[in-house]
C-alpha cells in the first residue's frame, strides 16, 4: 500500500545528496547559459540608439548571434532539470509552498523561452530585408529586454519560495535560506523596471552573495542525507 511519505522517497539509483549536487551543477548550467546568451553575447550586438549600427552588428556577426540565441535556449532545458530537482529535493520541508515554487519555476522557463525566440526575431526580420527592418529589428531587441525582465521577476518569486524553504529545512544551511530570499526580493523588483535598474547594483551584489554559494554548497555538499530522511519521516530503506 502506498503512503504519502512513499511519494516523496528518492529514487533508489539516486540519493538525496546527488539529486542535490545534480541540482547545483544544473544552476550552473543555466545561470552561464543564459547570462552568456541574453547578456554578454547579445550586449555586444546592442548600440543604444543606434538602429542601424545594431543592424549592421547582428548580419556581420551572424554565427555569433545564433550561438547566442543557442545559450538562451539550452538555459531554458538547464532551468526545467534544476528546478525539477531542487523541487524533489526540498519537498519533505512543505509540500505546498514547494510545488507553487516549482510553478514559479515553469513559468519562468515558459519566459525564458518565449525571450530565446524574441532574441532569434531580429535576425530573421533583418534576414528578410526592407527598408523598415533595422527600426523593426530595434524594437524586437526591446521587447526582448522586456521578457527577460518579466522573466527575472518569477526568478525572484522563486527565490523567495525556495529561500524560505531552504531556511526550513534541516539538512541545509539556513543561511543560504536567509541569503536567496534577499536575492529573490532584489530580482521580484522588476514588476517596475526604472527602479530595479536604479538598483541593480546592489541587486548584482545580494545575487553574487546567494546564488554562488548556493551553488558550490550543492555540488560540493550536497545535502545531509540523515536528516534528509529525517524531516521526510522515511526509513532510508523504504523502497
Amino acid at each position: 500500500m502506498t503512503t504519502a511519505n512513499t511519494l516523496i522517497a528518492p529514487d533508489a539509483t539516486m540519493s538525496p545528496r546527488a539529486r542535490a549536487r545534480l541540482a547545483g551543477v544544473f544552476e550552473a548550467l543555466e545561470g552561464t547559459a543564459s547570462a552568456g546568451g541574453q547578456v554578454v553575447i547579445l550586449g555586444q550586438f546592442v548600440v543604444p540608439g543606434g538602429d542601424a549600427a545594431t543592424a549592421h552588428n547582428i548580419l556581420a556577426h551572424e554565427t555569433l548571434f545564433r550561438f547566442g540565441f543557442l545559450l538562451s535556449l539550452a538555459g531554458v532545458g538547464f532551468h526545467l532539470a534544476w528546478g525539477l530537482l531542487i523541487y524533489q529535493v526540498l519537498k519533505p520541508v512543505n509540500r505546498t509552498v514547494s510545488p507553487v515554487a516549482a510553478f514559479m519555476v515553469i513559468i519562468t522557463s515558459a519566459m525564458q523561452a518565449v525571450t530565446a525566440l524574441l532574441y532569434l526575431a531580429p535576425l530573421v526580420v533583418l534576414k528578410g530585408g526592407g527598408g523598415q527592418a533595422p527600426g523593426l529589428a530595434a524594437e524586437l531587441v526591446k521587447l526582448n529586454g522586456a521578457a527577460f525582465q518579466v522573466d527575472l521577476t518569477f526568478f525572484g518569486f522563486w527565490c523567495v519560495l525556495t529561500g524560505y524553504l531552504v531556511l526550513r529545512s534541516r539538512f541545509l544551511p539556513r543561511l543560504l535560506g536567509v541569503l536567496l530570499m534577499v536575492d529573490g526580493v532584489g530580482w521580484s523588483l522588476y514588476l517596475w523596471p526604472p527602479l530595479a535598474t536604479a538598483l541593480f547594483p546592489a541587486i548584482a551584489v545580494a545575487a553574487g552573495l546567494a546564488e554562488v554559494p548556493m551553488q558550490v554548497w550543492l555540488i560540493v555538499r550536497g545535502v545531509n542525507n540523515g536528516r534528509w530522511y529525517e524531516q521526510a519521516g522515511i526509513s532510508p530503506a523504504t523502497p
